[in-house]
């Protein structure tokens, strides 16, 4: 994706972002997954403190980030995700998703650096995900 930085991204770019990031992790190719994610990326989710204890639910740097994905991998290795709806923003990408590991909905907010890459994600869940 070529650089963006205070730009609006098109449907087609968010497409292809949410595309790409669902078929990553489908696959748990762990590398294809880091891919997405700036060296300097910050990553704030519930499953954060579920998996990690963490009381902050924030994880800073690419490193961070690849020890909580193996961890993740381990813990649920039925995780996958169906795509629902994309939406484009300035910076910034929602996907929208159902998660066929516990049946719950998700959105992930992915906030673009120049290079395409995911520098900040907020991670967002619906009934049915964190519970059971």
């Amino acid at each position: 994706m070529p650089p963006v930085r205070g730009i609006v991204i098109t449907k087609p770019q968010a497409e292809q972002v949410a595309r790409e990031w669902i078929d990553a992790f489908n696959r748990r190719d762990l590398d294809a997954m880091l891919s997405h994610y700036a060296d300097n990326v910050e990553f704030t989710s519930p499953v954060i403190f579920e998996l990690l204890g963490d009381p902050s639910g924030t994880i800073r740097g690419k490193e961070a980030l690849r020890s909580y994905f193996e961890k993740g991998l381990a813990a649920y290795p039925n995780l996958r995700f169906e795509l629902l709806h994309v939406l484009a923003g300035v910076d910034s990408v929602c996907i929208f998703y159902r998660s066929v590991h516990r049946g719950g909905l998700g959105a992930e907010v992915m906030v673009l650096n120049p290079q395409g890459q995911v520098a900040r994600l907020m991670v967002h869940y619906g009934t049915g995900f964190l519970e059971g």
